[in-house]
């Protein structure tokens, strides 16, 4: 497992009361890919998952392995490079009956095309000659093609799409809703073909708006998820120059929503330079600017999983460039707060979830791409010493006692010294309470450390991520108590 920690902060739990920011670890699962961009599920309870390659093919990680032979492999079809490319995969909510899958993809032309296909005989190779072609869209230039599919809770299709390239949007494609560029399109794949749209939609009646549109405003949506408890969706919009942006959509809020682009570039004015915002727009929960060398957002999962309760309730997004992982919580008023958990080297291409809510990343390279696993320790914001009290003369063994709880992958080292700055200490590992051997005076574990007679021996413990090899300190209790040995 490598472990990457950030700097502990606080963040807000729920209820909008503080704790500890989680230390986030990422284990390595899969490695040797060439340009990972997607990671997804099936949703039909194998556990597998489908890793999105650029080049044009899906991968299955089996839960131990990569299989050798791909899902599918479109390469023929696929103009990868840059922004371009298969781009990202989405099972259809009853694949399991189906077997439908679609992908989005950049074709020879380099415009978008939305395709079904369906699985084979074999449930680990899909039928590359199965191939419906859903939607295609034309590209005018070669950058933000957006690229996110996504089964939304009403069974609908939900695609993101660029506004199209081109510095500052020259078209102004974002804002105009005769075009589907730089827009969240959502489409019903399950009756008609291609496909058919929806009634509720928000322009289905507007003069001259695409019916497809549901929410615009958007510059190169990279990754955005519905959060699998509460059905909201988070939206991770990449910027101009300056800022990066994450934006959020109450489940139930009204739709056709404009988040901005190009009247505004995260919460600031980009064009017009001044008065953009007439009080309609929607500005984002989270911004970050291109300082430190950081310049394009990838959008999460709020996590929903059950391993990593330190995790609940934290929306996930990460820069490229950087590799920093940030999450965003939500107060008891609806108030946003970031915290940077993470400054990973990694290019940090897309998150994922599994079909039990665990989340992933993936690091963009060729062929040394790989997808981690994102997992936590919970952080001790502080530990306190219960027992033995401070400075009693002792003349029989103690039994150490402090708090609080651990939780399941965290521990406590007692440490003992006989000096205050334990320039030297003996330790062993507990969990709450550790009882001093009453025959030899010594620590378990540690028969040659024995408390000698005559002596003040000083204590303290140490909270530590036992899913470490070795075990990695967490924090160390702000009190040192002592006692002496008749």
């Amino acid at each position: 497992m490598t472990a990457l920690a950030a700097g502990v902060a606080l963040v807000l739990g729920a209820g909008g009361t503080t704790q500890a920011a989680p230390v986030l670890d990422l284990q390595l699962v899969a490695t040797s890919l060439a340009n990972p961009v997607a990671i997804t599920h099936a949703g039909d309870g194998s556990g597998r998952l489908f890793i999105t390659l650029q080049d044009g093919r899906i991968v299955i990680f089996n839960g131990t392995q990569v299989l050798a032979t791909p899902f599918l492999d479109i390469r023929p079809l696929v103009l990868s490079g840059g922004e371009r490319g298969l781009l990202s995969t989405a099972f259809h909510p009853n694949y399991e009956a189906n077997g439908f899958f679609f992908v989005d993809y950049t074709n020879l032309n380099g415009d978008t095309v939305i395709a079904r296909y369906s699985v084979s005989a074999n449930p680990n190779v899909g039928d590359p000659n199965s191939a419906v072609i859903i939607l295609a869209i034309d590209q005018p230039f070669v950058n933000h093609n957006g690229g996110q599919l996504q089964f939304g809770p009403n069974g609908f299709l939900y695609i993101g799409m660029g506004d199209g390239g081109g510095t500052g949007d020259p078209d102004d494609n974002a804002q105009n809703l005769g075009t589907l560029l730089g827009k969240i399109l959502r489409i019903n794949v399950n009756r008609g073909l291609p496909y058919t749209i929806p009634a509720n939609n928000p322009f289905v009646t507007t003069p001259g708006a695409r019916g497809e549109i549901w929410a615009y405003g958007f510059r190169n949506p990279w990754r955005f998820s519905f959060d699998r408890l509460t059905n909201d969706l988070f939206i991770a919009d990449v910027g101009q120059n300056m800022w990066e942006e994450v934006n959020f959509h109450e489940f139930g809020r009204v739709t056709g929503e404009n988040y901005g682009w190009r009247l505004m570039e995260g919460n600031h004015c980009f064009n017009p330079s001044t008065n953009c915002n007439d009080g309609t727009l929607i500005l984002p929960i989270a911004e970050y600017s291109h300082e430190a060398g950081r310049c394009s957002v990838t959008g999460g999962y709020r996590y929903g999983g059950s391993q990593f309760p330190a995790l609940d309730g934290i929306y996930f997004y990460a820069d490229f460039c950087t590799g920093e992982i940030w999450g965003a919580t939500m107060d008891g008023v609806g108030d946003w707060t970031s915290t940077l958990l993470l400054d990973s080297p990694l290019a940090i291409s897309t998150f994922g979830e599994d079909e039990s809510g665990e989340l992933y990343v993936a690091h963009l390279s060729n062929p040394d791409g790989a997808i981690y696993r994102i997992g936590a320790t919970e952080t001790f914001s502080s530990i306190t010493l219960t027992a033995p009290a401070n400075g009693f003369i002792l003349t029989s063994p103690p039994t150490f006692v402090w708090s609080p709880d651990a939780g399941t992958n965290n521990g406590y080292a007692v440490e003992l010294s006989y000096s205050p700055s334990f320039s030297s200490f003996w330790s062993t590992y507990a969990n709450l309470r550790l009882t001093i051997d009453t025959t030899s005076w010594a620590m378990p574990a540690s028969v040659f450390q024995r408390i000698e007679s005559n002596r003040q021996v000083f204590w303290r413990v140490r909270g530590v991520d036992l899913d470490q090899p070795p075990p990695r300190t967490i924090i160390t209790s702000s009190e040192v108590r002592s006692f002496f040995k008749q």
